[in-house]
């Protein structure tokens, strides 16, 4: 009786099935460093797909956060009357909206990471976390070209240089840990219901106005600051700051607290995108 198509026979030899060679992070980052080509690839794609054909090029990543501090410098500033723990509110905000537009720029786009590859995803085998992680550190790009805007405006308000300035990678390293974390989130969400998308711009804009970007964090009463300090964007944004400006609260709690937050955002968010990870090709 002939075997049916795709059955292998025992002439065929042995059959052999390939797995893993073990689970969890530590298989997670040896396929990442494996693939770290890919992963280069995915970043410098991004990059040159957002600027292309632009007049202005990487002026961009400069100009919005500029644009940003100039409207809130003059509408919470000189309008509402919001305190800037004494810094020029210019400072203030530029300082503030850093860290900001990198955090809600990575979790807006790491949501869709997965949807907007699906080509890709469905032709070749690469470890699926790449998209996630490539269009978080790709925001990572703008951030540090706004850096140089940023930097310039301390100078033009005498803002002297600080030698806490170090720890504003640090804060920078727990952003990057919470998009990453929520990012994996909702991007495997995402594949499966794509109402995610829809739903995640309102999410930004609530936890905006739960972050401390357009007021510091010293106007928040102290029986709201354990739930306050809870949202990973505090501690970054306070820490980063201050690092550059020694305004406001030196970094401690508040910022441990942010990075516990953001470990357990990535290792949660790992163990569900493993999870949903075989299954993706089939579902974007």
């Amino acid at each position: 009786m002939p075997l049916g198509v795709g059955v292998p026979s025992a002439d065929d030899g042995p059959l052999t099935v390939i797995r893993a060679e073990g689970d969890g992070l530590a298989q997670e980052i040896r396929e990442i460093w494996a693939y770290r080509e890919l992963l280069q690839f995915l970043i410098w794609r991004s990059v040159k797909v957002r600027y292309k054909q632009t007049v202005v090029g990487a002026t961009w990543a400069i100009a919005q956060p500029a644009a940003l501090g100039v409207i809130f410098s003059v509408f919470f500033g000189r309008y509402a009357q919001l305190p800037s723990d004494g810094l020029p509110h210019m400072v203030f905000f530029m300082c503030t909206v850093l860290p900001w537009t990198y955090f809600s720029t990575a979790l807006l786009a790491t949501t869709s990471s997965l949807v907007d590859n699906q080509n890709l995803l469905t032709k070749v085998y690469f470890p699926r976390i790449l998209l996630p992680l490539s269009t978080v550190l790709v925001g990572l790009v703008d951030f540090l070209i706004a850096l140089v805007g940023l930097i310039a405006v301390l100078v033009a308000y005498s803002v002297p240089f600080r030698s806490t300035m170090w720890l504003a990678p640090v804060a920078m390293t727990v952003a990057v840990i919470g998009a990453l974390g929520a990012g994996l989130w909702l991007s495997a969400a995402n594949a499966y219901y794509r109402d995610v998308r829809h739903a995640v711009p309102f999410l930004v804009q609530l936890l905006m106005f739960a972050s401390p970007v357009v007021y510091p964090a010293s106007v928040v009463p102290d029986r709201w600051r354990t739930v306050f300090g809870l949202n990973p964007v505090t501690g970054v944004i306070e820490t980063f700051r201050w690092s550059l400006t020694g305004a406001g609260e030196p970094p401690g709690v508040v910022l441990f607290t942010g990075f516990a937050v953001s470990v357990a955002l990535l290792s949660s968010g790992l163990w569900f995108f493993r999870r949903v990870e075989q299954t993706l090709a089939d579902v974007v």
